[in-house]
């Protein structure tokens, strides 16, 4: 198992209910796999430029340790979720 770290933004227009299922939803994704070692929703930013005509964003950042198989699988929900404006997972070095 590697280590991972993934940072994900969420539309502002989504309910904070939808946003906490989302997450959920990510989370069981990642456990079903994996072990989830630091897990922070930063809350509502702004972007550093404009996706799809969208400023603001609710940024989540998870580190997590888990194999490749079930980052293949977080990778392709991140993909086709319409929650998500953007995703990016890392192997964590340190």
């Amino acid at each position: 198992m590697r280590k991972y770290e993934v940072m994900y933004i969420i539309r502002p227009d989504v309910e904070q209910e939808a946003v906490q299922a989302t997450v959920e939803k990510f989370q069981g994704i990642i456990q079903n796999g994996g072990e989830i070692t630091k897990h922070d929703v930063m809350g509502k930013r702004r972007l550093a430029y404009e996706i799809n005509k969208v400023r603001d964003g609710i940024y989540v950042l998870v580190n997590f340790t888990a194999t490749p198989e079930v980052v293949a699988e977080l990778e392709r929900i991140l993909k086709i979720s319409d929650e998500v404006i953007r995703y990016l997972i890392t192997k964590d070095v340190a």
